[in-house]
């Protein structure tokens, strides 16, 4: 067994209870060390269902919405994927676990450092570079799902243009404080949208957010 096994069983089994049915994504979650992507002094709370500081003003997001976000972008083996805002890297971590080819864009090139090393040393295929993520990644579109890990004020035209028909978008969308999930589907032109409510996300900086 290794150092936090039991504290990651019982986080999964909390998500669970809390109505999370994918079961390739709560493997995934049970497979990865959120610990790893968690600095010191917080490392003890890393499988509390809670957000925590990881430096420069960013946060690791709460296990739970990690979840219901991964959930809802319905990622299968072999779909590319691009994610907004590595922060981390444990989000990324949970989608390359699931047989996701992914993309991931990080403003923040101390941040992307420290999460590209570690994603290489857990042995995590993921493409990445610094940048402007509400933009997207013209030159790798189209993207099968895109996640979006900070709150935007609205929805960036640039990323539902670089999805497939029928692809998925996982957004938060709001003002500063709080933010409603959303998730859109592209059906041609048109973007079927679904939402969920409160969730708290770190803003989305850049030319299509704050």
């Amino acid at each position: 067994m290794g150092r936090f096994h039991y504290e990651r069983e019982e986080m999964v089994d909390l998500i669970r209870s809390r109505g999370v049915r994918d079961e390739r994504l709560l493997a995934a979650m049970l497979m990865v060390e959120r610990h790893r992507f968690v600095p010191e002094p917080f490392t003890g709370r890393s499988y509390d269902d809670s957000a925590l500081p990881i430096g420069n003003g960013q946060t690791i997001s709460q296990p739970y919405t990690v979840a219901v976000m991964t959930e809802a972008l319905q990622v299968k083996d072999g779909a590319k994927i691009l994610e907004i805002g590595t922060g981390s890297g444990y989000q990324a971590a949970i989608l390359a676990e699931m047989g996701a080819r992914l993309f991931t864009i990080e403003r923040n090139l101390s941040l992307l450092s420290g999460a590209r090393g570690l994603l290489d040393q857990m042995g995590y295929r993921v493409v990445s570079r610094g940048g402007d993520g509400t933009i997207g990644w013209k030159d790798q579109a189209p993207f099968a799902g895109i996640i979006v890990t900070a709150g935007a004020p609205s929805i960036p035209d640039a990323l539902t243009a670089q999805l497939v028909d029928g692809g998925r978008l996982v957004i938060p969308v709001g003002d500063l404080e709080i933010q409603r999930l959303v998730v859109a589907t592209r059906r041609g032109e048109v973007l079927e949208r679904q939402e969920i409510d409160g969730f708290k996300f770190v803003p989305l900086i850049g030319k299509m957010g704050w």
